[in-house]
């Protein structure tokens, strides 16, 4: 396996990460990125299959979990119960049960709420000057959509945002003491608000996800307050953290390539040329070899998610953005028993969104050259200065 070195904070990484993982592909299906000191899956095809391995899992074993420090103990409480980070039999039971109140038919219904929402935001547009589109349209879609579909109440989406990104933050490559005692307390803060919004949900249901959830739980599916806690902070950070990050990139994508309006296919390049989420790490359950090397029990492998959407082997021309190009598989929300279970009502943000804003805003072009932020795992941009001609 060909070590290769490159630090996910350099600047350079950050604006452009696609050269390493080209460099990677070319090496082989697995590298060693020695930052990271761990096994990386670079092309399509490994990616592919370490999704739908179920030898692999998010979960660590058991015998080999290290002790939680304690400055961080209120955040892993949170993920003890998150469904993203376990695998069967709870992961089963639980995912099964956000989608049985995930319904495509809710998530549907919400489309005409996305349409008025974009509205509602472009009206607000200043005509006269640049403005940074992440927090002026970006930014309030997701969260205010999963707010009503969770039935939190929406002026309470600031804090949930500051709660998210604090939370969030522990993912990435930068992260550093300060960061780690803000998540703890973000955690605390979070799982208290929703452990208040939960009981008034038991004794004043509404036709919400979270009474949806406590009625499959009082149904006898045994889903815990700590259960709920953690699976509606999970629907509320994911549901917002990937799709600002793919709304902005998205519309940088579209107006550097002249693009003036959005098709289905065209949401899906976009996924598939700059994705939110560049990496995702599991554990293997077994000793096992894939792709030339040996896994034993418990040793890590990430899955370049970005990599696999630039592969020469599968798409043509993979470095240019083409809106038409024919639809094939993207690794963008993950796949396997982890599949991202928001990625249908994502589509539709995105969809929505980007339609509405070509369509109201037909002057629309970058003020400044966009920069991406210093997130990795994740790929966001830092600002998206626009102005309307």
């Amino acid at each position: 396996m060909e070590h290769l070195a490159q630090s996910p904070t350099d600047p350079a990484f950050v604006q452009d990460p696609y050269p390493f993982y080209a460099k990677a592909r070319q090496a082989s299906d697995l590298i060693f990125w020695e930052d990271y000191a761990l096994p990386c899956a670079a092309s399509h095809r490994a990616v592919h299959a370490l999704l739908r391995d179920r030898r692999f899992g998010r979960e660590c074993p058991p015998e080999l979990a290290r002790p939680v420090p304690p400055h961080q103990q209120p955040f892993y409480d949170i993920e003890a119960h998150s469904m993203l980070e376990l695998e069967a039999p709870r992961h089963t039971r639980l995912r099964g049960l956000v989608l049985r109140a995930f319904t495509s038919r809710r998530i549907k219904a919400l489309a005409p709420e996305i349409a008025a929402l974009c509205h509602e935001l472009i009206d607000a547009f200043p005509r006269d000057a640049p403005f940074d589109l992440l927090p002026a349209y970006c930014t309030p879609i997701p969260v205010r959509i999963i707010c009503r579909l969770l039935g939190v109440p929406e002026e309470m989406a600031p804090e949930l945002l500051t709660w998210s990104s604090a939370m969030v933050a522990m993912y990435q490559a930068r992260r550093t003491h300060a960061i780690e005692l803000r998540a703890a307390a973000a955690a605390k803060e979070f799982a208290d608000f929703m452990r208040g919004h939960i009981e008034t949900r038991r004794s004043a249901p509404a036709d919400d996800l979270i009474t949806h959830l406590i009625a499959a739980e009082e149904d006898g599916e045994r889903l815990t307050t700590d259960e709920l806690i953690s699976t509606c902070i999970l629907l509320l950070n994911a549901g917002h953290e990937a799709t600002v990050h793919t709304l902005g990139n998205g519309v940088k994508a579209l107006l550097e390539h002249g693009v003036s309006e959005v098709t289905e296919a065209g949401v899906e390049e976009i996924l598939r040329y700059d994705p939110p989420l560049h990496m995702f790490t599991r554990y293997a359950y077994e000793n096992v070899e894939l792709f030339g090397h040996e896994f034993r029990r418990g040793d890590q492998v990430g899955l370049l998610l970005a990599s696999s959407g630039r592969d020469e082997t599968v798409w043509q021309a993979p470095a240019q953005f083409l809106q038409d190009r024919p639809a094939q598989m993207n690794h963008a929300f993950g796949g396997g028993a982890h599949f991202c279970v928001g990625a249908p009502l994502a589509r539709l943000e995105l969809r929505i969104a980007l339609q509405t804003l070509l369509a109201r805003c037909p002057g629309l072009r970058l003020a400044t050259p966009p920069c991406y932020a210093d997130l990795f795992h994740f790929h966001g941009l830092e600002a998206l200065e626009v102005v309307i001609d």
